[in-house]
Formats: structure tokens, sequence, C-alpha cells
């Protein structure tokens, strides 16, 4: 049964609705003020139960987590699972080439003159270079927009949304990227799994009856 683009974007609308009304704040906040005053107002809200937290938040971002549930829907549906690692190739390398294209240098390098003012949580592996977009972000808000796709109670999106929010908050606590950073890297993330899942899951193949089942049958 094939989709049309509008009905893709109903189908997430418990994520999509209040993830607008977020991006809109945003770029509130972004036109009020500077890259230097949001990130200092971030990197000053921290406290040990964040510095603890932090690092296993960012870490659902990481392109292992796609790699992981791509595997376990293989256990139960072809489909899914062709769709998840699909995104992911498409999002992450989407996101890789802006990185290049951009070179942004991350905050550990754009304020090397003022290190000894910024807080930093213990044992992360800071990063220098390739910052604007987000690529945990795009991961966290691509894995999003298809969990909240594919659940029976649509409003499991607000929940979806969340998760993904804080994923790109924690790369921002953590002092890996920058609030353009993250913002871009939820929009290139939703937009495109949007597009790839439309175009993907229109395909003939992807609808015959084997690739609704799994390795488990």
């Amino acid at each position: 049964m094939k989709r049309n683009i509008n009905e893709v974007l109903r189908s997430i609308k418990w994520l999509l609705i209040p993830y607008l009304i977020l991006l809109c704040i945003c770029l509130v906040i972004k036109l009020l003020f500077s890259r230097e005053t949001i990130y200092f107002t971030v990197n000053g809200i921290n406290n040990p139960v964040g510095d603890f937290l932090a690092p296993f938040a960012t870490d659902l971002g990481n392109g292992w987590t796609a790699v992981i549930i791509a595997a376990v829907f293989t256990l139960f549906n072809y489909r899914k699972a062709l769709i998840v690692a699909t995104a992911y190739a498409v999002t992450s390398i989407s996101v890789q080439i802006l990185k290049y294209i951009f070179d942004e240098p991350r905050p550990m390098l754009y304020f090397k003159d003022q290190l000894s003012h910024i807080h930093f949580v213990k044992g992360v592996d800071m990063l220098s270079f390739n910052s604007f977009p987000s690529g945990h972000t795009v991961t966290a808000f691509t894995l999003a927009v298809l969990f909240t796709y594919w659940s029976r109670n649509k409003a499991l999106g607000l929940l979806f949304l969340l998760i993904a929010v804080i994923i790109g908050y924690s790369r921002m606590y953590l002092s890996e990227h920058f609030f353009e950073d993250v913002t871009a890297g939820s929009v290139v993330g939703l937009v495109m799994t949007v597009i790839w899942l439309y175009w993907l899951d229109n395909r003939a193949f992807i609808q015959r009856p084997k690739w609704q089942k799994g390795l488990l049958g």
C-alpha cells in the first residue's frame, strides 16, 4: 500500500508539531543571542548528576545504536531492519558531507584561549574539528522519526522527541557541539528521514510478505 508524503507526516504529527514549535523557539534564541552567549549559558548549567548522565545520553545518538537496532529488527522484520539501516546510512553520509563542506571548529578549538573558563566532563574524549552539524543529533532524530512512524500509540512521538532533544542537549553539555550544530542536526535528521522513509517504504519489493518476516520467522 503506497502512502503519500502527507500521510507519512500525519503519522508522525505527535513528534512533528511539537518539534516545529521547538525549532521556532531555537531560531528565535539564535536571532536574539550570540554563539558565545548561548554556549557559555549552557556550559554554566552543570552539576555532578549532569556530568554523570550526559555521556550515557550522548551514547544513545552513537551510530552503533542504529546498527544494533537494525540488527535486532532483522530477527523480527526485514523491512524495518532495512529502513533503519539505510536511513542511518543516508543521513550519516549526508552529515559527513556537510561537516567537511562547512569545516567548522568545535568548542574545544573555537575557545582555545578560554579553556580555563569552560566546564568539561572528565573522561570525555574532546574533538576539535567538523562541528557542524551534530551527527549524534542527526541519528537521534532519525530514530525518533522511525519509531514514531511505526508506533501504534502515536502519542509516543512526544517521548521519542524528548529523548532526541536530550541527546542533542548532551552534545552541548559535553562541549562537543554548538547550539547551531544541534539545531541543524535535528533538521537534517528529521527531513532526510521523512524523505527516505517515504521513498523506500513505497517501493514494491519491500511490501512483499517475505519482507514482513525476520530470521525468527
